[in-house]
């Protein structure tokens, strides 16, 4: 007797089981690999290689938009509102900030993460520290990397509170950021408390550039001296861009 059920029961192909169970494999192998890659120094140096560039580009674009506070009053809070409706009304208002401000946290968290976790597998790769020469030869930047990245982070606090919050600003919250930005920088002691970050930041930069450049394979003997010294160009740049507004408020062009 035949067994109808058995007989109509649909029967799946070898090829289209196979396949599936190749591309199981195939995205299997793509997750352990980037696992293992981002396990290894290599990976970690590459994550604080693009992270680095990113933040880099809104540090640019930052300091773009902070000089054009010696286009007048009018020029910088037009600039300051129009961060507030970009996207509208796709985006509620501010919604752009804070997709950037999101975005920022994730990429600095991601930074802190793969930095913490290179000095602690440096650690245990070498438990007995260098010797003097060694620490001759480094250079004074990627000696401080670590304590100038915490006073950095500290600055941002303070700097989204004082000129984006207004809560730290003498001015106050209802001002607006032109009034609030010449109210901070009219006392010599708040530029010179916002000039050690920047030379820091600086320092950071210089050196994350050099380092970037080394994990993302651009380095080597023929190239280091350009990258070094396009590094340092790019630091000194940066730096000076952003004290130019507090300085140009403390020597009175900016009033």
């Amino acid at each position: 007797m035949i067994d109808r059920g058995a007989a109509t029961a649909p029967v799946q192909a070898p090829d289209q089981g196979a396949g599936r169970a190749r591309t199981e494999r195939t995205t299997a192998t793509k997750g352990s690999r980037a696992t293992t890659r981002y396990r290894g120094a290599v990976g970690k140096k590459a994550v604080m290689a693009v992270t680095g560039a990113l933040m880099i580009g809104f540090l640019v674009l930052h300091m773009i938009g902070n000089l054009k506070v010696f286009a007048g009053r009018d020029s910088f809070n037009d600039y300051a509102a129009w961060l507030r409706t970009v996207g509208e009304p796709m985006l509620p208002p501010s919604g752009f900030l804070w997709i950037q401000r999101i975005g920022l946290l994730v990429i600095l968290a991601l930074h802190i993460t793969a930095a913490v976790q290179l000095t602690v597998q440096a650690k245990r790769a070498r438990p007995v520290k260098y010797h003097v020469k060694r620490r001759v030869q480094q250079s004074y930047a990627s000696r401080t990397m670590r304590w100038g990245g915490v006073i950095i982070a500290a600055f941002v606090v303070y700097h989204i509170l004082d000129l984006t919050v207004g809560v730290a600003n003498p001015a106050g919250t209802a001002a607006d950021p032109y009034t609030r930005l010449v109210a901070d920088f009219q006392r010599w002691y708040l530029v010179v408390a916002y000039a050690v970050p920047l030379l820091l930041l600086g320092l950071h930069l210089r050196h994350g550039v050099w380092s970037a450049a080394q994990s993302l394979g651009r380095g080597g003997t023929a190239r280091e001296r350009p990258i070094k010294l396009f590094a340092t160009g790019f630091a000194v740049v940066l730096v000076a861009g952003f004290l130019l507004a507090p300085v140009g408020v403390l020597v009175g062009v900016v009033k």
